[in-house]
Formats: C-alpha cells, structure tokens, sequence
C-alpha cells in the first residue's frame, strides 16, 4: 500500500518555473516506479513523466521534453517534478502516481495522490 501526497503547485506567470514535490508513504516506495500526470478542466487525463524505481531511467510526454525534469529521493520516499518555461497550457491538476512496472498509461496506475493545482497565467 502506498499514499502518495502533492505539493508546490501554484500560480506562477508563464515563463516561470516550480517544483511539485510527492510524498509516499510506506517501506516499499523504492519498489515502485513512479509518475506525472495532470488533468486540466473538460480533457482526459494525460500522461506528463514517468521514472523507474532506480531512477535510471524516464520519460516524458512531447509537450513537456527539454522543460520539465522528474526525480525521486527514495531515501525520502519523494518523486519531484520540476517544471521549467512554463506555458499556459501547462495549467492543469497534476497528480503523482505509482504502481510496479514503467508505463505512461494512467489507467494502470495503482495508487494516485490528490493533485495539487498549477496555474500558468500569460
């Protein structure tokens, strides 16, 4: 069982940059590759950077490649995104997510956090 809970969402100008934090819960956080995704209002659920229980390896959706970075600190039990050159169509509700194997598809995720919201103003 893993809970998983965002921060560092907020609203910022575009250009901008800010760093979503997750925290997880539970001794088996190092067995779980972890991911973004982020929803904005009257779209799907899409798909943002994925990253394997080591860290070794990752992967980002198109819209995100070159601005974006994902991490994780299993000695803290924390994922991080750090989002650079923000856009406006970057604002959204973004959502941590774990489960035990690497894949960019949101309905084979296990255990999702909250979302924490990122508003990205022009």
């Amino acid at each position: 069982q893993v809970q998983l809970v965002e921060s560092g969402g907020g609203l910022v100008q575009a250009g901008g940059s800010l760093r979503l934090s997750c925290a997880a819960s539970g001794r088996t956080f190092s067995t779980y590759d972890m991911a973004w995704f982020r929803q904005a209002p009257g779209k799907e659920r899409e798909f943002v950077a994925a990253i394997t229980w080591s860290g070794g390896n990752t992967r980002y959706a198109d819209s995100v490649k070159g601005r974006f970075t994902i991490s994780r600190d299993n000695a803290k039990n924390a994922v991080y995104l750090q989002m650079n050159s923000l856009k406006p169509e970057d604002t959204a509700v973004y959502y941590c997510a774990a489960r035990r194997s690497f894949s960019a598809v949101a309905a084979l995720y296990d255990y999702w956090g909250q979302g924490t919201q990122v508003t990205v103003s022009t």
